[in-house]
């Protein structure tokens, strides 16, 4: 018979405890904790381990503390553009290698970038755990910058935005309105993505700038998960990593702060591809680190987490508005967003929508969230946490995020409670607090064609009318 682990079991049983039975039990089960260990070499590498022996295999994540707030000015979109570029040649590997030392041996490696952070991995046999970590350390410390290098990259990301952004028929408002209207000062208001503009004035010195700027120890993170030898492992970590230099000068870091909304604003948008019009509702949040992080996170489940929620069951299922609606809680170091909006079915006007979304966010100001809906959400956010830190690599980007973001490992090991100990008075506090007039950017995103003559696209300042008069009602701080 075969056991099963501590995750496992208390995966099952909350998963059983979204009926009426068990959410008592839940809540003196204790989460697993992950049993790391760290260390900091003396060119300020930050080094954590984690040893499981379950199979025959390990991760290696690489987290820099450099994301899209960290553009150059009139270069967004640098960093991911860099993302690319560290897959190109090093001085001791060329292009590509990174997929034939994980791909070619049964692994994977991808990368990904943030406004806030950038991060690699790779999950291989644990018996390529060293050559990998010395591939890592090569292109951290050695990698080659070559103006063929460069082109060929910035092509394959001017491509990843007409594929994205210009082909997708809501491509614009979500990975360029979202940001650009509703940040003013912060860079944040800069698209992760780039624009084709930026993307094409960049110059190969201002590749090698970044990297010597951002690409190094003391601004990283090294997490190893898996089957590996802890001795044999700080060995090989001193072998490739304590040799790489610390630059002299400090990393630079983003000083701007996004100043306090005091007047609702409006924009309407259009673009050429829009075939039902969208509706977004955007908010200032504090940063992910707040002790508001957690009931935002709550909320944002309750309005948008599967056909069981709020938005989903009055907008689409009930009021038939919408075909499609949704709310993200997009956390960031420095202040944060949490939008919500409906991309509307055939037939349905933007104030509709935009009066319906309002109406949800009313309710959850004046009515305290019911108990089971409150257990069933802690379920399905708990649940789906420990499923992805049952893998090697849901373990190690759970601490890669803990550290870079929080600046504090431990996170990793209390973050779950602290989500369960949300109480409904939470939520309804923290919807009171941001979700304002004051604090809102509305958004309407609608074919070009609709476009009156001579209008221009772009702000429309103070509240508008009188159809969403009746929502604000309970939106007091």
């Amino acid at each position: 018979m075969l056991k099963k682990s501590c995750s496992a079991l208390l995966i099952s049983l909350i998963v059983a405890g979204s009926g009426s039975i068990f959410p008592a039990l839940i809540a003196q089960v204790r989460i697993p904790q992950i049993d790391y260990k760290e260390r900091t070499l003396a060119n300020g590498l930050k080094v954590y381990s984690v040893r499981n022996t379950s199979s025959p295999t390990v991760a290696i994540n690489v987290w820099y503390k450099v994301g899209s707030k960290d553009d150059p000015a009139n270069r967004s979109g640098f960093a991911h553009l860099f993302e690319h570029m560290m897959f190109k040649a090093t001085k001791n590997m060329k292009p590509e290698t990174f997929d034939r030392l994980t791909e070619d041996v049964g692994g994977y490696n991808n990368a990904s970038t943030w406004p806030d952070y950038t991060y690699y991995h790779e999950v291989v046999p644990s018996n390529y755990l060293e050559t990998l970590l010395w591939a890592e350390a090569d292109r951290m410390g050695s990698l080659v910058v070559e103006d063929s290098f460069f082109k060929s990259e910035r092509d394959v990301v001017e491509e990843e935005y007409r594929q994205r952004v210009l082909a997708q028929p809501y491509g614009r408002l979500f990975y360029l309105l979202l940001n650009t209207r509703s940040y003013t000062t912060h860079p944040y208001k800069r698209p992760t993505i780039g624009s084709i503009e930026d993307l094409e004035a960049a110059t190969i010195d201002d590749v090698r700038a970044f990297h010597a700027t951002y690409y190094r120890p003391d601004n990283a993170v090294l997490i190893v998960v898996g089957d590996f030898d802890q001795k044999q492992l700080d060995a090989w970590v001193d072998k490739y990593f304590a040799g790489i230099p610390r630059p002299d000068k400090p990393v630079p870091r983003v000083q701007s702060k996004e100043p306090e909304r005091r007047a609702e604003q409006r924009f309407t948008e259009y673009g050429p591809n829009v075939p039902l019009p969208a509706v977004a509702i955007t908010y200032l949040v504090p940063p992910a680190a707040s002790s508001d992080a957690m009931p935002l996170q709550i909320a944002e489940a309750i309005l948008s987490a599967g056909e069981s929620s709020r938005l989903y069951q009055s907008l689409v299922y009930e009021q038939q508005i919408a075909q499609e609606a949704f709310a993200s809680y997009d956390r960031r170091e420095d202040e944060s967003l949490f939008y919500l909006g409906a991309i509307l079915a055939s037939g349905k006007r933007p104030d509709e929508a935009e009066r319906a979304l309002l109406a949800e966010v009313t309710r959850m100001q004046q009515q305290p969230v019911a108990a089971a809906e409150l257990d069933k959400v802690k379920n399905q956010l708990i649940t789906s946490a420990l499923r992805e830190r049952e893998t090697n690599n849901g373990k190690a980007e759970a601490i890669g995020y803990a550290v870079t973001m929080y600046g504090d490992a431990a996170r990793v090991n209390t973050d779950l409670d602290r989500l369960r100990a949300v109480t409904a008075a939470d939520v309804q506090r923290v919807m009171q607090k941001y979700f304002t007039a004051a604090n809102r950017v509305v958004i309407s995103y609608q074919q070009e064609t609709r476009q009156p003559a001579g209008d221009k696209a772009g702000a429309r300042s103070g509240p508008q009318p009188d159809s969403v008069g009746a929502a604000r009602k309970g939106g007091t701080r």
